[in-house]
């Protein structure tokens, strides 16, 4: 059945006021997410932020049973943090690394994630090492089978980078991670991948995965989530502890949660958990394959249009291209056609250099403009996007 576009624009405030192409930053939000922030916003400050919370604990718990939906999981297997990069660090900063033991990372690897994995290196004598990219700029996956060995200890992947269309085979990472029989632990960022594509933690085979939930998801901004496999919790010690991640059981001794959200803290925001919830809850009422397939058709759309334009040069790579569409045009700065197009009120963003080094330096790269659309926006907003460029190129 073809996605109905005019009831979630309807539903989406914010199409009445822009061409919103910069989704893989914040998406805009959908009316009910809206609502049912400032509606538990609103109970705070008549009761009391406490009592809020305890009013409304099936919302926020409600929430743990969306995401576990979403990525194919138990309930207990997530903890609820404040953003992608706390619960990427999270997890990464529990695995237990010495001397001599070896993480191996992508070559499109977000530069937090990057900065992480040097200051541990540092820190404890391991070594960090990028697999190779493929002729299509993906994970070598045979490559990766031929690294592994019984020293690596963690292969952390992100799997829609943040500088481009670039979908990494998960899913065939995770074969390998698995068949490679050491106990190496397999993090997957997924940042840029939750609500534009289906996820499920059973078939990536990961221990450990984050995101966000203020992209392509259209949650709240500070919301996140972190996935443990409870076969791997005991494996991990979380880099901090509060007395919601663990319990003071006695004078010299602690004992933690049994459960994911020993990744947690006591302090959240829980008008922004239940924001997460709710906008999670509507991805799965829309479909996962459906928003992939119309936003992925999207993406592809504006990619041929764009390459159409003289000037312009497309900079995407990946056998599978999602949502994120970057691009540069010759002789203008991308920053200042991103000003020039939000004067026209038209979103997008630009990537730099410092945020995948390791993909876009040997490709001569310092800044692209980078353009990300989702289920919401039209063909027509394409159109009008590439007559943009057009006249500014």
């Amino acid at each position: 059945m073809p996605m109905d576009v005019q009831r979630a624009r309807a539903e989406t405030p914010g199409c009445a006021e822009v061409l919103h192409f910069n989704n893989a930053g914040a998406a805009l939000m959908p009316r009910p997410v809206l609502e049912a922030v400032t509606e538990h916003l609103e109970l705070e400050a008549r009761i009391g932020g406490y009592e809020a919370a305890n009013r409304e604990a099936a919302r926020w718990e409600a929430t743990y049973d969306a995401i576990a939906r979403l990525i194919g999981c138990g309930r207990d297997e997530i903890a609820v943090v404040e953003n992608a990069t706390r619960a990427w660090d999270m997890a990464f900063y529990a695995v237990p690394l010495g001397p001599g033991d070896r993480v191996l990372t992508a070559r499109a690897e977000y530069v937090s994630n990057y900065l992480a994995l040097l200051q541990v290196a540092r820190r404890t004598g391991a070594t960090v090492e990028v697999v190779p990219s493929d002729e299509m700029g993906q994970v070598d996956v045979e490559a990766l089978r031929r690294m592994l060995d019984g020293r690596v200890r963690l292969v952390a992947i992100t799997h829609v980078p943040t500088n481009g269309g670039l979908v990494n085979p998960v899913e065939d990472i995770g074969r390998v991670v698995r068949d490679h029989g050491h106990g190496a632990l397999y993090l997957v960022d997924a940042c840029q991948s939750a609500g534009q594509l289906p996820l499920d933690v059973t078939r990536i085979g990961c221990d450990l995965l984050s995101a966000t939930g203020r992209k392509f998801l259209r949650g709240p901004r500070g919301t996140g989530f972190l996935y443990v496999r409870r076969a791997v919790l005991e494996r991990l010690e979380p880099p901090f502890v509060d007395l919601h991640a663990a319990t003071w059981v006695a004078a010299d001794r602690y004992a933690w949660r049994p459960d994911a959200r020993r990744f947690e803290n006591w302090e959240t925001n829980y008008a922004t958990k239940i924001g997460l919830g709710v906008a999670v809850a509507y991805a799965l009422d829309w479909g996962l394959e459906a928003i992939w397939e119309r936003g992925r058709a999207l993406g592809a759309l504006l990619r041929r249009r764009l390459a159409e334009v003289p000037g312009v040069r497309v900079h995407d790579l990946g056998a599978v291209k999602g949502c994120i569409v970057t691009f540069t045009v010759a002789g203008l700065d991308p920053n200042d056609l991103k000003a020039a197009l939000l004067q026209r009120r038209i979103n997008v963003t630009v990537s730099l250099v410092e945020y995948a080094r390791l993909d876009m330096e040997p490709r001569g790269l310092e800044r692209m403009v980078r353009a990300s659309v989702h289920y919401y926006n039209t063909e027509d907003e394409v159109e009008r996007f590439v007559t943009a460029v057009r006249a500014l190129a």
